[in-house]
């Protein structure tokens, strides 16, 4: 698999930046097939970093409404990827 079909995009939260101060773990929104394995070999092709563990949750879609249509957001996973001691990844933060 393109290792940009597996990640999709950064997420970029509060809690996002604390984790990244303190435990050097970044958080990806990735492809829903991918496993850990394809995670870590993409991120390392990607970033030119090692990779020292991922751990992966699948999150189901939300149910919403607008006015009488109902319907379910997608469903989609996050992958939180540690990397080893002196490593980092430069992201694009907006504001």
């Amino acid at each position: 698999m393109n290792p940009y079909e597996v990640i999709k995009r950064p997420i970029i939260t509060e809690k996002f930046t604390r984790l990244k101060e303190k435990e050097n773990k970044y958080i990806f929104v990735v492809d829903k097939k991918a496993d850990k394995q394809e995670v870590k070999k993409a991120i390392e092709e990607l970033f030119k970093v090692k990779v020292e563990k991922v751990n992966t949750a699948i999150f189901s879609g939300k149910k919403r409404r607008l006015g009488v249509h109902e319907g379910y957001r997608p469903d989609w996973k996050k992958a939180i990827v540690t990397l080893k001691e002196g490593q980092r990844i430069e992201l694009e933060e907006k504001v």
